[in-house]
């Protein structure tokens, strides 16, 4: 909770800052597109937290979006419903996940290793089936789902109701506990009943299903099925979960505390943006500051240890 309130007043400190010295950043517009970034990250975001926590890692949620966009138009392209086409996205994006936690669950494959491995066939796949195209997804339920609604984007309205769900999930359920007593000690958590597998396969099945939720919004949000999508998300959101205050070691972290990080992480890049800072430059600087991170996770979880 300090960790949580520390950030929080890092957050505010920086809007103001932001609002006083970056052009246009508290504009209407400007604002709106800090929200949609961070409900795209964030939904994702929700998903990696409870990954993490259970002590893995998941670098193939970036492809998995590029995956689930390419399928959306490829779908559309030879004549299906849209409605089918989202279903079949998202039973894909599940399936995928599943697949990793399986994978690492049952033959002990490092998830990094993994995630690795479908972070380039995911994106091949994707290259693939669409032959590199962009496929035009013209579609009133896609053009619905990027209007706005009570003045938010429609993606924000998603992103909230993934964390309220998945705030439930890992504060009031038995699955939720089971992550964090898995992460804290795998072997200990096995010894005293735990399906240890079953718990990393629905982890990383829930995170597969919200990067496909994530495609499906991002075909909306451009109007095309592409491959060309998500490059990067996934270090952004891995980023944030972890300034967030989730521990890589597993065990330990909050979906509130991810949920700030999300607005961080992405307040701090548009800002970037503002300021006219280059590229490779946003990107030093946003390693910087998960490093920092990382380093003041470290020597707080040395402390406790000492």
């Amino acid at each position: 909770m300090i960790q949580q309130l520390g950030l929080l007043a890092i957050l505010v400190l920086a809007l103001i800052v932001f609002s006083a010295t970056a052009p246009n950043f508290f504009s209407v517009i400007n604002i709106e597109n800090i929200l949609r970034q961070a409900a795209f990250a964030g939904i994702i975001a929700m998903g990696m937290t409870l990954v993490i926590v259970a002590g893995e890692i998941d670098i193939s949620v970036g492809s998995a979006v590029a995956f689930a966009c390419a399928l959306m138009g490829v779908l559309f392209e030879r004549g299906w419903d849209i409605w089918l086409a989202m279903l079949l996205v998202l039973v894909a994006g599940t399936a995928v996940g599943a697949f990793a936690g399986f994978v690492r669950a049952r033959f002990g494959v490092p998830s990094f290793i993994t995630t690795l491995a479908l972070f380039l066939s995911l994106r091949g796949v994707a290259e693939m089936i669409t032959d590199t195209r962009t496929i035009p997804v013209p579609s009133p339920v896609l053009e619905a789902m990027n209007a706005s609604y009570l003045g938010l984007p429609f993606p924000v309205w998603v992103f909230l109701a993934v964390m309220i769900v998945f705030a439930w999930i890992s504060t009031a359920t038995v699955f939720g506990r089971s992550v964090y007593a898995i992460g804290g000690n795998p072997h200990a958590a096995r010894l005293s009943g735990l399906s240890v597998t079953r718990v990393r396969v629905i982890v990383f099945a829930l995170t597969g299903f919200l990067a496909a939720i994530t495609g499906i919004l991002t075909t909306a949000r451009i109007g095309v099925g592409t491959s060309v999508v998500g490059n990067g998300l996934e270090f952004s959101v891995i980023a944030a979960v972890i300034i967030g205050g989730t521990s890589l070691a597993g065990g330990r972290g909050s979906i509130i505390g991810s949920v700030l990080g999300v607005l961080f992480v992405v307040v701090l890049g548009n800002a970037l943006v503002l300021y006219g800072v280059g590229s490779s430059a946003q990107l030093a600087v946003q390693g910087a500051v998960v490093l920092i991170a990382v380093l003041i996770n470290s020597i707080r979880r040395d402390r406790r240890h000492d």
